[in-house]
């Protein structure tokens, strides 16, 4: 068998096949190939084969989805499918509670604030829950003269709420990064707003595929990006 035609992937067969390779050729045919220098040689073209065989071998098996075993890379080749990989999901309840106006508020209304709404503690550990939207009510009159707000199934998440600002720079290719690996997406809330601009701004709403898509919507896109390369 040819040298060129060598297909092995084991490095005694690959020193094997560089022997008999050698010993083909007339130069080479009285030579000692175990017990003299050209072993070392040898066992040096051998290793670099093996090497070099092993890495491209790796390289292939990462160019597919079916073989691909980093995450960056399956998330690279699922993202051309349309496929984005779930975040973390954090531990979500329902609560339902009630306030009673306090002496000498006149206000009609009371507002819980995005944030911190309450804490727990299990086993010795505590954990917080918090919303990622102000919820207003308004304060009703009961039979006994008192005024309460009742707030009903407030949806509560696991973690802390957090805001991060971005400035655009006017290039076409900017990328907003979170970097927070425990992130989750789904309580993701996205605004746009002039500079000089009070409030919030406009609200934006991920989108799953750009079908209906014009250039009124009002959308964002999300992927995964790798934490160790923000470029």
């Amino acid at each position: 068998m040819g040298f060129t035609k060598y297909t092995n992937l084991d490095f005694d067969q690959i020193k094997t096949s560089i022997k008999d390779y050698l010993r083909s050729n007339s130069d080479f045919t009285d030579f000692d190939f175990e017990g003299s220098n050209f072993s070392v040689l040898i066992d040096t073209l051998a290793y670099n084969t093996y090497i070099t065989a092993f890495n491209s071998n790796m390289i292939v098996n990462e160019s597919f989805l079916d073989s691909a075993t980093l995450r960056e890379n399956v998330v690279s080749l699922a993202r051309n499918i349309g496929y984005v990989p779930r975040s973390k999901t954090a531990a979500k309840a329902d609560i339902s509670f009630s306030v009673k106006r306090p002496v000498g508020n006149e206000s009609g209304t009371i507002t819980l604030k995005r944030g911190l709404v309450c804490t727990g503690n299990v086993d010795n550990t505590s954990y917080v829950f918090s919303i990622s939207q102000d919820t207003t009510k308004t304060f009703q009159e009961t039979s006994t003269g008192d005024y309460i707000a009742s707030f009903n199934n407030i949806e509560i998440y696991e973690g802390t709420y957090l805001t991060k600002q971005f400035k655009y720079d006017g290039s076409l290719d900017q990328k907003f990064v979170i970097n927070n690996s425990s992130l989750d997406t789904s309580t993701l809330t996205v605004y746009i707003k002039n500079e000089n601009e009070d409030g919030l701004g406009i609200q934006y709403f991920p989108v799953d595929n750009i079908v209906n898509v014009s250039s009124e919507s009002r959308i964002y896109l999300l992927q995964e990006k790798r934490m160790n390369n923000m470029n």
